[in-house]
Parts: structure tokens; C-alpha cells; sequence
């Protein structure tokens, strides 16, 4: 009987591990929510929470109404995954869908009195940029296809009638990236209220 050569074991062993490694992640299960009631706060300290929530994930603001409580950002480009300090992808799915693809993702905060309590309602809207090829006309040169790229470098940098007819396509709900915006929120608004009974 022929023995396994250690290479080979080793190999064996690391294809097994990361195939363990991706069947838990694949099983892990996120509780969402899409909306928080938190009491003993205004509105406006609500307003200023979720701002400093949502710049600490990155966002830019790009509309701020307090007398409506309503807040949306830019759209924020995912996250790479050299960009360890980033938060925005939740979930194994979301880190590899964002390095696959170009992710950008905007959200919305309604702050909104339901009977005699206030409630945060956040909503992540997901969007894939969808790019046409450009013609095949000879083989030579297949990395200037998508944009105009070269042979040593890749950049995202489209051609003209690219950008005419680039799109972003709706991929709905960013659920788990909604859970944490709101957690975050609550957490915020619990220091603050600790802060005050100090």
C-alpha cells in the first residue's frame, strides 16, 4: 500500500479545514431587525446618534432633515478586504460579494413619534454595478474588454459609451448591515443615558 507523502497531507488537511472553516460560516445565523424603540430620548439627540453611527461606518451624509427625522446617505463603495478597519460588509457573503463585484450601498433612517414613543427605522438599499462589454474584435488585449486597463495594471476606469450605459442594479436589503447601524444606535443612546444617571 503507498503511503501519503507529507505534501500531500498537508494539502489534504488544509482543503479541509477551510472547507469546515466555510460550512460554519455558511450555517451562521444573524437575528435581524429593521427598527428600535428607544425610550427617554428626543429627537434630535436621536438625529445627532445616527449620524455619528453612520460616519463611523463611513457613510457621508447626504440629506439631513430634522423635522421630518429623516436621514439618508451617499452611496458608500464595500468594502475590500485589505480594508480591515471597515465594518460595512456583515457576513462572509457580503466580504466575498464585495470583492467580486462593485457593491455600493445607501442608507436610510426614518425617526418617526409612534403613539408616545419614538422609533428609529433603518433601511440599507444594496446596488451591483453592471457594466456592458465592449465588442471582442481580435484576441489580443482581453483586459481592456471591461475598462481601459493595461496589460500591468487593472483600474476601474470606463470608456465612454461604458459609462453611458453603466447601471446599478437593486439587490435589495442589506439586513444584516441594517441590524448593526441600529445596534450601534441603541448602544450609543444606552452610554448616553448611563453617562446622565453617573
Amino acid at each position: 500500500m503507498k503511503s501519503i507523502k507529507p505534501k500531500t497531507k498537508l494539502c489534504l488537511c488544509a482543503l479541509m479545514a477551510c472547507a469546515l472553516f466555510w460550512a460554519g460560516c455558511a450555517q451562521q445565523q444573524y437575528e435581524t431587525i429593521n427598527q428600535i424603540c428607544p425610550s427617554g430620548i428626543n429627537k434630535e439627540q436621536a438625529m445627532r446618534i445616527a449620524e455619528d453611527c453612520l460616519g463611523e461606518l463611513h457613510f457621508s451624509i447626504a440629506k439631513s432633515d430634522a423635522d421630518l427625522g429623516f436621514i439618508k446617505t451617499r452611496p458608500l463603495t464595500g468594502a475590500q478586504f485589505f480594508e480591515f478597519w471597515r465594518k460595512d460588509n456583515v457576513g462572509s457573503f457580503s466580504s466575498a460579494e464585495a470583492n467580486l463585484h462593485t457593491i455600493r450601498r445607501i442608507a436610510e433612517l426614518n425617526i418617526t413619534r409612534q403613539n408616545t414613543q419614538l422609533c428609529i427605522h433603518c433601511n440599507v438599499d444594496t446596488q451591483r454595478m453592471r457594466l456592458p462589454e465592449r465588442e471582442i474584435r481580435s484576441q489580443a488585449r482581453p483586459y481592456n474588454l471591461f475598462s481601459q486597463s493595461g496589460s500591468s495594471w487593472q483600474i476601474l476606469k470606463l470608456n465612454p459609451d461604458q459609462k453611458q450605459d453603466m447601471t446599478w442594479i437593486d439587490l435589495g436589503n442589506d439586513d444584516k448591515l441594517t441590524t448593526v447601524i441600529l445596534k450601534q444606535i441603541e448602544n450609543k443612546i444606552a452610554k448616553m443615558q448611563k453617562g446622565k444617571s453617573l
